[in-house]
């Protein structure tokens, strides 16, 4: 299958990229939003918690005043007050189109299974994910990333429809 056929084509440009940073990588996220503030500013930004403010902050430093009224930000609750799984339900209802989650591996999360769940979800709905800097890059980087790409979703219809056996 060659690469024209492997995805299909959607009518929206405009990505709706959900951002999340554990506290330790808080940071990089912010840098890297401040690098790619310019192509981040033209999309839909959805965030959770303390990452919304700290996103807003970054590329209300970054931009042009002008450009900054422009940028769309949706602020989830936190985390482990129940932000990981309304981006969850956004992703399976198709709200989401690139997750860039950098996830702290060096410190157990008081909510380590939504985190879990989350990464569970995006790789059902196979939708890109980022769970470090790197990848972030090449996400944003990639000429997929400017086009009308939507990813091919699995066909679950044999689970949705299977029986239930009442033993």
């Amino acid at each position: 299958m060659n690469q024209q056929n492997s995805h299909e084509l959607n009518t929206k440009k405009i990505k709706k990229i959900a951002l999340v940073a554990h506290d330790n990588r808080k940071t990089d996220l912010s840098e890297w939003v401040k690098w790619n503030s310019k192509i981040l500013s033209k999309h839909h930004l959805v965030c959770t918690g303390t990452t919304g403010m700290m996103v807003e902050e970054a590329l209300m430093e970054t931009l042009p005043k002008s450009d900054f009224e422009n940028v769309t930000i949706t602020k989830l609750k936190s985390g482990p007050l129940g932000g990981d799984q309304q981006l969850g339900a956004m992703i399976s209802d198709d709200k989401i189109d690139i997750l860039i989650f950098l996830w702290d591996p060096m410190q157990p999360q008081p909510h380590d299974v939504d985190v879990k769940a989350l990464l569970r979800i995006a790789t059902l709905y196979n939708i890109p994910t980022a769970i470090n800097r790197s990848t972030a890059d090449f996400i944003i980087a990639s000429a997929l990333f400017a086009a009308d790409y939507k990813p091919v979703k699995k066909d679950y219809s044999v689970y949705l429809n299977r029986k239930w056996d009442q033993k």
